[in-house]
């Protein structure tokens, strides 16, 4: 089969199913991420399972009990637990315990800065340690539904009920608050610092335009938004919570306020996870029945990765150079296809 070519045609390539690597690891998978060309994929519990293309699978034990959330860099990746401990896990797959909750409360969020800081939440409280290893907490007025570092500056973003709190950890200025009744969950900057998105618990979405704190209402869908992924440059962004991809576009400084998102890939079966190419305008989709795509956001032109395997798909992730794309399903079935 010829190499994939995301510029071409939509009829000269209708499947790479053949480029698969099946991965059968057993266990559910919360998330998958790539450090250099290996994945790293996060089970429901205690361990993460690391793949290579050509199917060689390692296993590394992290936590005793679940792993409720985690975030990479690309350089690490950071998992936290309900055993109160916060584990980073290096691209040897070698592990080492960056904090343990005095009160062994859940680690339920974690994010990553590109200058080494991390940042956690347990309860209502959220710590940033720096990688001086000096420490701080700030508490919000419930309990924190999302974390999120601004792509400029030392901004921590944390969702909760009732909006999203900007905190700046460095400075001694009051943190800033977002104000939007309801409950707040995955939060996100866009890449150009200029918007802030969240996913809330009812089936809806909400954002601010961060110049003047404008609201931008994002509603519509039939079920919750449990995955958002921004596009190369951060021209649109990728949402699951239908049939249908949902595509938001932020191409003018009033973002998606009085335009119409776009509609991509419907099938049968709900959207339940996406994730945009780190360098071209396509993304993975993975649905409900189990079926993977590759989808062109210009045209909609689909590509089928997998096919639909009867369990949801719950997570997808790319390598930095857009050349490895892996899933995994909530029954422990995975892959790595090669682009």
């Amino acid at each position: 089969m010829k190499e994939f070519d995301p510029g071409e045609a939509p009829s000269s390539i209708v499947s790479i199913t053949d480029r698969v690597k099946p991965l059968p690891l057993g266990v559910a998978v919360g998330s998958v991420h790539f450090l250099g060309d290996r994945a790293f994929f996060v089970g429901a519990e205690e361990g993460v399972a690391i793949a290579t293309a050509d199917g060689e699978i390692t296993r590394t034990e992290t936590h005793f009990g679940a792993i409720l959330c985690a975030a990479s860099d690309g350089k690490r990746l950071v998992t936290g637990g309900d055993d109160g401990k916060l584990i980073a896990i290096d691209a040897k797959g070698e592990t080492s315990v960056i904090a343990t909750d005095a009160k062994r409360r859940w680690i339920d969020n974690v994010a990553l800065h590109s200058d080494g800081t991390v940042a956690w939440s347990a309860g209502k409280t959220a710590f940033v340690r720096n990688p001086k290893g000096e420490e701080k907490t700030f508490e919000v007025p419930s309990t924190v539904g999302g974390l999120a570092f601004a792509p400029k500056g030392l901004r921590l973003a944390i969702a909760h009920y009732n909006g999203v709190t900007l905190w700046f950890p460095n400075m001694a200025a009051n943190p800033e608050f977002l104000e939007w009744a309801g409950s707040h969950l995955a939060v996100m900057f866009s890449p150009d610092n200029k918007f802030l998105v969240t996913a809330m618990h009812e089936p809806a979405m909400h954002g601010w335009r961060l110049a003047d704190n404008r609201h931008m209402r994002m509603s519509g869908y039939p079920g919750r938004v449990r995955s958002m992924s921004w596009s190369v440059g951060g021209k649109g962004l990728a949402t699951s919570g239908a049939d249908t991809v949902i595509v938001w576009p932020f191409t003018s400084k009033d973002g998606p306020m009085g335009k119409e998102p776009a509609m991509l890939a419907p099938m049968p079966a709900r959207v339940a996870v996406v994730a945009c190419h780190p360098k071209n305008d396509i993304m993975a989709v993975g649905y409900a029945d189990g079926t993977v795509l590759m989808v062109r956001l210009e045209d909609g032109a689909e590509i089928l990765v997998r096919r639909n395997a009867g369990t949801a798909v719950s997570a997808l992730g790319w390598n930095a150079k857009g050349t490895l794309l892996a899933f995994g399903t909530e029954d422990g079935d995975a892959g790595i296809a090669e682009m």
